[in-house]
């Protein structure tokens, strides 16, 4: 009878200050310190004879595909296992290095710090796995209060969060891999020190088990709604409510998992990049929307007016930038008996994720974005009917994101 194995730890990756922080292009200046660590957090499921699958999750605004590559190896070598069974994800805080991975887009020129990219890699490289027998089960819950739509806030919001919890032989919480799909802008960017975000509280208030977290389809969900400050004080309470709805989950049996290691599988999907407006037509609109920004509030419609004038400058940079004419995406699925993940490295909207879980044949379907590289947002068809910032520097076209959705779905039921 095969035993499901469990080796999981959380390192300590958070660079030294002195570097620039990623995630806002209003941010200026260099890292003055740790608000609260960033973790490398590797958890692995496998059998005797399986080597399964080992995720690893980041705490950082995205991991490119170099650093990907990078990183699955480094996992792979510290299990032993070959660098396709590891699956790579970032939370996308945006109080993390900009130096792990480089510029992710044009809208934050960023360049990529070997000496950073480095450590973390050799971190992970030489971290200590040991196996041990768990037995696993599902939770799926409803979290109130953490994020919504971020443009209109009774907008589409999956306000879910998916629990994979393995235990010990002894009854003992080891382990918790955790999606939910809400960005960690807790801290806006006046904020210049290190910070995991809300995803880093609830992932403390949950210890001692090591808990990985992945970010859902997030491209539109935010706090912008629901955080009541923008300190410390609100990151912990945040992550605490989540936590909270994660240990009341846990009071119940679950849905009991198979002792098989889960299965990964994957694909390459190119899609071409859209046609993005010349530079002087996106130079003007950025002018134009310039003069009706009120870049003074940081209420919830002053944050979507100083966005979409952040998205209106991001486009003029795209027009000015040599643009590939395509794009290579690595998509993948994992699956666990009736659960199945599927990764993207995108930051899907909510109703996005939505398609893929009504299209999936598994009885329980997680959405990930972010996830084995990065490329940008992709946006429903009302987004890039306002303009919205995500729509003004997305890389693909409505009929490109269609056939994402399409042919990912396709992929997942095949």
């Amino acid at each position: 009878m095969n035993e499901l194995l469990l080796a999981a730890t959380s390192l300590d990756v958070t660079p030294p200050p002195g570097h620039r922080l990623d995630g806002y292009a209003a941010r200026t200046g260099l890292a003055t310190g740790t608000a609260d660590p960033l973790r490398a957090t590797l958890i692995w499921l496998s059998t005797a004879d399986d080597p399964g699958v080992l995720w690893l999750t980041l705490d950082a605004i995205a991991v490119g595909s170099t650093l990907s590559s990078e990183l699955a190896a480094a996992a792979g070598a510290a299990a032993g296992i070959p660098p396709a069974q590891v699956v790579v994800s970032a939370s996308h805080t945006h109080s993390g290095p900009s130096g792990w991975t480089g510029e992710i887009h044009p809208v934050i020129p960023a360049e990529r710090e070997p000496v950073l990219a480095d450590a973390l890699v050799g971190a992970v490289r030489t971290a200590t796995l040991e196996r041990q027998p768990v037995t696993a089960t599902w939770h799926s819950i409803e979290v109130v209060g953490v994020g919504t739509n971020r443009h209109r806030r009774n907008g589409p919001h999956d306000n879910t969060a998916g629990i994979l919890a393995l235990h010990g032989a002894d009854g003992s919480l080891e382990a918790v891999l955790l999606d939910f799909a809400c960005h960690p802008t807790t801290y806006g960017p006046e904020n210049m020190k290190y910070s995991a975000d809300w995803p880093g509280a609830a992932r403390a208030a949950l210890a001692p088990a090591v808990v990985g977290f992945l970010q859902g389809a997030a491209g539109d969900v935010s706090p912008r709604f629901t955080r009541q400050g923008r300190g410390a004080e609100e990151v912990a309470r945040l992550g605490g409510l989540l936590a909270a709805r994660v240990r009341e989950a846990l009071t119940s049996p679950g849905l009991e998992l198979p002792q098989s290691a889960p299965a990964i599988r994957r694909t390459t999907l190119t899609l071409p990049v859209r046609s993005v407006p010349p530079v002087d037509e996106a130079e003007k609109l950025a002018s134009v929307v310039e003069s009706r920004v009120d870049t003074g509030s940081d209420d919830p419609s002053g944050r979507i007016s100083q966005t979409r004038l952040d998205g209106a400058r991001g486009q003029a940079l795209m027009a000015a930038a040599s643009l590939p004419p395509a794009l290579d995406l690595s998509i993948s699925t994992v699956t666990m008996g009736d659960v199945c993940w599927i990764n993207l490295p995108v930051e899907l909207f909510a109703v996005h994720g939505a398609c893929l879980q009504a299209d999936s044949t598994y009885p329980i379907t997680r959405v990930i974005g972010y996830t084995d590289g990065y490329y940008g947002y992709v946006v429903d068809p009302s987004a890039a009917e306002a303009g919205t910032y995500e729509a003004l520097i997305t890389f693909f076209d409505q009929p490109t994101t269609h056939k994402l959705i399409t042919e990912t779905a396709a992929f997942v039921n095949s």
